[in-house]
């Protein structure tokens, strides 16, 4: 066999003597026709089994064992006596949650067999034998995308809700499901919310403040003080590119950046531009450069101060976690520009990204460069369709469904709407980034990258931290986020936080009464395991925000007059939320 074909189909388990036709030709689907894997890892997944006939023979019979407890429970259902449900849907499945899924015998009998089959078809895949973990995984994840497609909940005659609301409502829920499907096609896009639903700057973003700095990567935003007095020792938050800054300001209720301005903090944040084909060769050097670097020596001037509190949200955080490595060199220890820096669910350690990694090998890598070789940048929507197939059922199906089958209207989620207010990525930054972290993780390798002239290694940073993660992220698996305890210098203070939630609301999750969320926060000792960590660690109602504000009050600086939003020197350029964030 070709080691380079060997490699590229992964047939790291098999044990064959000849070539394949699927090997043969492996080379050329997976660069063309197939770069994320989805026929190519279900074919390989079907002939590791076949080469396995006697792990196959031992799945078959625990299927078979599955469907005569089925059988028995459908003439039970079929003859009117009462059954327990053979398989159960996971409890964060809302598909099956009507009454109707469980009172009618008939519809009973399809969800069983559908989860039935799901489940076992899902455990075969996740044990196939001769593949890779990572291999299985993918195997696995597209095998879930096409189960999650098929669900008899997907089609008007086999939902018996639709159905119903079609009867009652005389036909007019075909009719709005008609509507809203040919809005879809005109957008393009299966919509989550209305694109006219809100309006960046006037229902969204409204917290005042101004524009002080503008270069060609970024705005910084300086917020307006609320508080007559405000802690010295301003915060800079560096927000990821990959969607834009108004996360943290959605409606005042919700905004992490009005809560600390109430606080006394004096905040500063970054609103990066949306990047055009012109700036394809925009590198990830340069965001360090021109983005971080210089958006900490802007605030530190623009308050006369030594340090600041630095915070980094997801791909955001992944560079702050760089930048403070690569200052840790570049600066004398007492020239140190960063007094503590926080992290929201943050990768430093790529090694095991999550469901993510089926759309990172090289293959995936090579075909989106092609791409954005052509455009110069990788599309938003590219990189909003991708996330959305990690969630399907929630994201995409349950669109799917209450648009098309039941006629309903779209509605007005803030989270939503930004969620679909895509950006644009530079080739030359995203081509780095895919390569350099998630393929070949190379941030935890010490001295490995070197960028704006400095070795990159997070042994360095001696700085106290404070990192946020959520329960339920599966864009940045908690446990992973843990892992950057092993790679900063055991001489920097940590503070470790698991919301609960996910990505999005384990950050967005301002107080409230009664509290909606839960969080552990403690220190992680030295070589901790997180299940360790977590077995010990006191689950709290309420919101970390509390936390955080206590742990940023403790670091002991003074309170002084607040500062005016613009000044002489850094007059103001425009009103919060800046003119970037606008761009399309």
């Amino acid at each position: 066999m070709n080691a380079e074909a060997s490699s590229s189909l992964g047939h790291k388990g098999y044990d064959f003597n000849t070539p394949t036709p699927l090997e043969l030709m492996g080379k050329k689907i997976g660069d063309y026709l197939d770069p994320f894997g989805v026929a190519t890892s279900m074919l390989e997944a079907h002939m590791a089994w076949c080469s396995h006939p006697v792990e196959l023979r031992r799945a078959l019979s625990s299927l078979s064992g599955d469907l005569l407890a089925l059988l028995a429970h459908v003439q039970r259902r079929a003859m009117g006596l009462s059954s327990e449900d053979v398989v159960l849907p996971h409890p964060d499945d809302a598909r099956f949650s009507d009454p109707v899924w469980e009172e009618s015998p008939t519809w009973d009998i399809i969800k069983e067999w559908y989860l039935a089959f799901t489940h076992r078809l899902q455990d075969m895949f996740f044990a196939t034998p001769g593949l890779s973990d990572k291999e299985r995984r993918r195997a696995a994840f597209w095998l879930r995308k096409w189960l999650n497609a098929v669900a008899p909940t997907n089609f008007f005659w086999t939902n018996p809700v639709a159905m119903r609301r079609c009867v009652e409502s005389h036909g007019g829920t075909l009719v709005e499901g008609l509507h809203n499907f040919m809005r879809d096609v005109e957008a393009k896009n299966i919509l989550m919310v209305e694109e006219d639903a809100f309006q960046v700057g006037k229902d969204l973003a409204v917290t005042p403040g101004k524009v002080i700095f503008r270069n060609r990567l970024l705005e910084i935003i300086h917020y307006t003080p609320t508080t007559e007095k405000v802690h010295a020792t301003p915060i800079l938050i560096v927000t990821p590119w990959i969607n834009k800054f108004y996360i943290l300001d959605l409606t005042p209720r919700k905004s992490m950046i009005k809560y600390l301005v109430d606080q006394g903090f004096s905040v500063f944040v970054t609103s990066w531009k949306n990047p055009t084909a012109d700036m394809s060769n925009v590198s990830f050097e340069d965001y360090l450069r021109e983005g971080v670097a210089t958006s900490v020596d802007t605030v530190l001037d623009f308050c006369g101060v030594p340090t600041l509190h630095l915070v980094g949200y997801c791909i955001g955080g992944t560079l702050v976690s760089t930048y403070m490595a690569w200052a840790n060199k570049y600066y004398d220890k007492d020239k140190m520009p960063v007094a503590d820096w926080t992290l929201f669910t943050t990768l430093t350690n790529f090694s095991n990204p999550g469901d993510i990694e089926v759309f990172i090998d090289d293959f995936s890598i090579d075909a989106l460069e092609e791409s954005m070789a052509r455009k110069g940048y990788l599309d938003g929507s590219e990189m909003a369709t991708s996330f959305r197939l990690l969630r399907s059922n929630s994201l995409i199906w349950h669109y799917w469904v209450h648009s098309y089958l039941y006629g309903e209207p779209l509605p007005a989620f803030d989270v939503l709407f930004w969620n679909m207010d895509c950006t644009r990525l530079p080739y030359a930054m995203h081509s780095f980034y895919l390569r350099e972290m998630y393929l070949k993780n190379s941030l935890i390798k010490r001295d490995h990258l070197h960028l704006a002239g400095e070795p990159i290694d997070l042994h360095r940073i001696v700085q106290p931290l404070y990192a946020v993660t959520a329960k339920d992220d599966h864009i940045v698996p908690w446990k992973q986020s843990y892992r950057i305890r092993k790679y900063i210098s055991v001489k920097a203070p940590m503070r470790f936080v698991l919301s609960t939630s996910g990505h999005i609301l384990g950050i967005i999750n301002p107080p409230v009464n009664p509290p909606k969320r839960a969080f552990w926060a403690s220190e992680p000792r030295n070589n901790e395991h997180y299940e360790d960590w977590l077995e010990r660690t006191e689950k709290r109602s309420g919101t970390w925000w509390e936390d955080w504000v206590e742990w940023l009050k403790a670091r002991g600086d003074e309170q002084i007059k607040a500062l005016p939003v613009s000044s002489r020197k850094y007059p103001a350029l425009a009103d919060a939320p800046g003119v970037y964030v606008l761009e399309k």
